[in-house]
């Protein structure tokens, strides 16, 4: 893959220069300072990686990487510039991480990227500091929040202000071309960019076509966090046995997690006995007995903000699973190992869709919503879907090399008992796929 044009030197960052500074580093290209700011793998992860004989990314790499993508991007599409909200875009854009879940419902962050590749970071106030170690930052900032909890009845005028902003870097940067893409923006913000005559365009598009493709370093990134959330899975399975609650088996996901460098979980999808029929009902009080299915579905942050998107169902306890359970197991499972076998580059999502393995009749009715899905920092573009929904919800597009997919199954019976949730994650390779989670199948269901 050729190098992008915002490559910078291996161990580049701003160093203050009236601070001493011993410049040893770690595995991924990170200060090795036990008080540095950015959120990073723990010493057990890196320790569980080296075991198994994984590569860490190159973080500075990585970072230049993701920036030209997005640059590509806004170039192809005779953009000027990209004004970002989205947490989880800003991310992408700059790898830096600031209470991701507040912002994402409290919009106090923002970030401007030309279609040059000058880029500029409006943080929470006071966290100029959280991104003094990214060259590739141009400018800190802060003053991008404009929602009524903060700004109440002068929502306006900082909309306003802050806009004037985005206008005056994009004259600077870009010219004449008045055309911004946005992913996401309040009211008054979008109001206040077409009273300064910004043409606004979707930005989503943008962002989801440039994460679509993941460079050698990311891909080096989601197989350490796929690593970390399987280890995490093992913890979780021990913490499943009679009397523990689902919420005592879902927490020491998060904790193994949280112990490992990893940073949030999206949903609480794990259920058990009745409660695994129909689907996403989220974990709770109840109490496991032995014999009980358990079902669940990571959508797990992990490591470097990647997300490992798995699904397993289990029997707590050391029991056969019942002749219902393994049949639901065993279509689950062939569903999702038939569909992998499609994937490779040039395919059509519409043959994904028309081709696929087709459930039972009676059980399509609690189909999943997707049959596969893009997944990144979080799940990404496409989707791709079932032949019931294709003519509602469908779009077309094409397999193509660095894509990562999850594949997905749960499978129930209306009005039935048991639900059965599977799913794994896998890249696509030039030739056709590399599965990147290997936690086992359960042999117990499998065998007659």
């Amino acid at each position: 893959m050729e190098e992008p044009p915002f490559s910078i030197p291996p161990h580049s960052r701003r160093i203050d220069p009236t601070q001493p500074h011993t410049a040893t580093f770690k595995p991924d290209g990170s200060d090795n300072d036990n008080d540095r700011v950015e959120v990073g793998p723990t010493p057990l992860a890196f320790a569980e990686w080296q075991h198994l004989g994984l590569q860490p990314p190159h973080l500075p790499t990585m970072r230049a990487y993701r920036l030209q993508r997005i640059c590509d991007q806004l170039i192809g599409r005779e953009l000027g510039g990209i004004l970002l909200f989205d947490p989880l875009n800003i991310r992408y854009a700059t790898d830096t991480s600031n209470m991701q879940l507040w912002t994402a419902h409290n919009p106090s962050r923002a970030c401007f990227v030309a279609a040059s590749g000058y880029l500029v970071l409006w943080d929470f106030h006071g966290c100029n500091h959280l991104s003094a170690h990214l060259p590739l930052i141009k400018e800190t900032r802060s003053g991008a929040s404009f929602f009524y909890f903060e700004t109440g009845n002068r929502t306006d005028e900082h909309a306003a202000r802050f806009c004037a902003q985005v206008d005056e870097l994009l004259r600077k940067h870009a010219g004449n071309n008045r055309r911004l893409a946005v992913d996401r923006i309040e009211v008054a913000g979008l109001r206040a960019l077409d009273a300064l005559g910004v043409e606004v365009c979707n930005g989503q598009a943008v962002t989801e076509l440039a994460r679509m493709i993941k460079g050698p370093d990311e891909i080096r990134a989601m197989r350490c966090a796929a690593a970390s959330c399987e280890a995490a899975v093992g913890e979780m399975r021990q913490a499943m046995r009679a009397g523990a609650t689902e919420n005592d088996v879902w927490a020491a996901l998060h904790a193994g997690n949280i112990r490992r460098g990893g940073e949030w979980i999206e949903t609480r999808l794990l259920s058990s006995g009745p409660r695994t029929n129909p689907w996403y009902q989220e974990c709770g009080p109840r109490i496991l007995r032995d014999g009980d299915l358990v079902s669940f579905d990571t959508d797990l942050i992990g490591v470097y903000g990647m997300c490992v998107d798995m699904s397993r169902s289990w029997i707590c306890g050391d029991l056969e699973p019942t002749a219902e359970q393994k049949r639901l197991y065993r279509i689950a499972h062939e569903h999702i190992t038939n569909n992998i076998e499609m994937v490779k580059p040039g395919v059509r999502f519409t043959e994904l869709t028309r081709n696929g393995h087709r459930l039972p009749e009676s059980c399509r009715a609690q189909r999943y919503s997707v049959m596969f899905h893009g997944v990144g920092l979080c799940d990404e573009y496409p989707t791709i879907r079932y032949p019931e929904d294709l003519e509602s919800y469908g779009y077309e597009g094409e397999l193509q090399a660095g894509m990562v997919l999850c594949v997905e199954a749960y499978v129930g019976e209306m009005g039935g008992k048991d639900g059965i949730k599977l799913e794994n994650q896998l890249l696509v390779t030039e030739t056709g796929y590399e599965l990147l989670t290997r936690y086992p199948f359960e042999e117990s269901f499998l065998r007659d």
